[in-house]
């Protein structure tokens, strides 16, 4: 993994899977759906833990994920941007999401995909 995710937690499908309460079979669903991205590591695909919440997928976060995807970000992209401190938020786009803060962050999904 790259410097940049250092401190991230990162899951397995198996392991988004029992936290979702889902098959692996729904988790890979998700992903060809971009409701979830996950980045190949030698272990495996992985998902950022932060990904998810108590009640499934971070809300907000498939919508952020296709503006993204719309705007021509790979997975990669898309993960590392969700990282990127950002002084106007402020903080990463993934922890305000976490703060219910998406309408910010889908506002500079736009303008980042642009």
């Amino acid at each position: 993994m790259d410097v940049e995710y250092a401190g991230v937690t990162w899951l397995s499908i198996p392991e988004v899977a029992d936290q979702l309460g889902l098959t692996v079979t729904k988790v890979h669903q998700l992903r060809r759906e971009r409701q979830l991205i996950a980045l190949r590591t030698e272990e495996g695909m992985r998902v950022p833990a932060d990904f998810l919440d108590d009640t499934g997928v971070v809300k907000h976060l498939p919508g952020v994920l296709t503006l993204l995807a719309d705007g021509g970000f790979g997975d990669e992209d898309s993960v590392r941007w969700l990282y990127t401190p950002d002084d106007s938020l402020p903080g990463t786009p993934i922890a305000a999401l976490r703060a219910n803060r998406g309408t910010e962050v889908k506002r500079r999904a736009q303008a980042s995909a642009l």
